[in-house]
């Protein structure tokens, strides 16, 4: 999802300016508060468990955004959940870039994924940063809550990853 002129950026040193300052600006604790309580009540009604991690300048030694979130997704363990059902909302801000990983427990439909990687695409476009993302991880959440479905009467759903966001 990378846009055009980025290699300049990249030798200029503008990505990781743009990158951090786009952090900076945009994850407020407030934002990162809001982000995880959301996380936290929905995960409440299904098995699955979602992260959400932003880069503000991603690492030169993975060029490609979609490995680097998979790379992403295994150091925070994402995939270390009891049922397989761990998904992984990764943002590269220097490279403008969305990846959704979800591990093998979760059977969403990739169009399910590229929808709310658009959707948010669209909205970051427009500077609608925290109630984009807000958006992004209520539509993950409906999604999980829909192919994770909660554990039968009596067992408690458990909270497997951090739901605060993770900044990298």
């Amino acid at each position: 999802m990378r846009q055009d002129g980025g290699k300049w950026k990249e030798l200029s040193g503008w990505a990781f300016a743009e990158g951090h300052w786009l952090r900076r600006k945009h994850f407020t604790p407030q934002v990162l508060s809001d982000i995880a309580q959301r996380i936290r009540q929905s995960e409440q009604g299904h098995t699955g468990e979602l992260m959400v991690a932003v880069e503000a300048v991603a690492p030169a030694h993975e060029r490609d955004s979609h490995l680097r979130a998979l790379e992403v997704f295994g150091r925070l363990r994402v995939w270390d959940t009891p049922f397989n059902t761990g998904v992984l909302l990764y943002l590269a801000l220097d490279r403008h870039s969305i990846e959704i990983v979800a591990d093998r427990g979760v059977a969403a439909p990739a169009q399910i994924w590229e929808s709310v990687i658009a959707k948010l695409q669209n909205r970051l476009q427009h500077g609608d940063y925290a109630a984009g993302l807000l958006d992004a991880v209520a539509a993950i959440e409906q999604a999980l809550a829909l192919y994770c479905p909660p554990l039968p009467e009596g067992r408690e759903n458990r909270n497997d990853l951090p739901d605060e966001p993770v900044l990298l």
